[in-house]
C-alpha cells in the first residue's frame, strides 16, 4: 500500500491590495493562503502554502470603533515596562505590524508557526521588492 505524499516543491507568490480592506477579512484570507488551506492536498503538519505579499498596508481599514478601543500591548523586559497604545496610533507608525499581528495570531502555535512567519511580506505602500518572483495577483472580496 502506497502512502500519499503531497508535493512541496510548488511555492507561489501572491499579492493581497489592502486598501478599504477590513483588517479582519484580510487576516483570514492571508493566514489561509500561508498555512496552504487553498489547496486539494493540504496537509496540517505540512508547509505547502503560498508566500504572500501585502502592499498598502497603511489603507487597511477597521470597522466600528476599533480604532480607539482595541490596544497592542508589548513588554520591553523592565520592570514597569508595558506599554500599549491603540489601533489609530499603531496604523499611523507601523502599519506593516499591525497586519502581521493579526495574521501570526491565526497561525498555528510552535515551530511550524514560526516558519510560517517568514512567508508574509507587509509594506505599507504600494510598491514592493518582490516583482523577480512574478506574483500574482489576489483579489479580497
Amino acid at each position: 500500500m502506497k502512502t500519499f505524499v503531497p508535493k512541496n516543491d510548488e511555492q507561489n507568490w501572491v499579492v493581497v491590495d489592502a486598501a478599504n480592506v477590513p483588517l479582519g477579512r484580510l487576516a483570514t484570507l492571508i493566514a489561509s493562503r500561508i498555512r496552504g488551506k487553498h489547496r486539494p492536498d493540504f496537509t496540517p503538519n505540512i508547509i505547502q502554502g503560498d508566500f504572500v505579499v501585502v502592499v498598502n498596508a497603511e489603507k487597511v481599514v477597521l470597522t466600528g470603533g476599533k480604532l480607539d478601543t482595541k490596544v497592542y500591548t508589548r513588554y520591553t523586559g523592565y520592570q514597569g515596562g508595558l506599554r500599549t497604545e491603540t489601533a489609530r496610533v499603531a496604523l499611523a507608525k507601523h502599519p506593516e505590524r499591525v497586519i502581521e499581528h493579526a495574521v501570526f495570531g491565526m497561525l498555528p502555535k510552535g515551530r511550524q508557526g514560526r516558519a510560517m512567519h517568514t512567508r508574509l511580506k507587509v509594506y505599507a505602500g504600494e510598491t514592493h521588492p518582490h516583482t523577480a518572483q512574478k506574483p500574482q495577483r489576489l483579489e479580497v472580496r
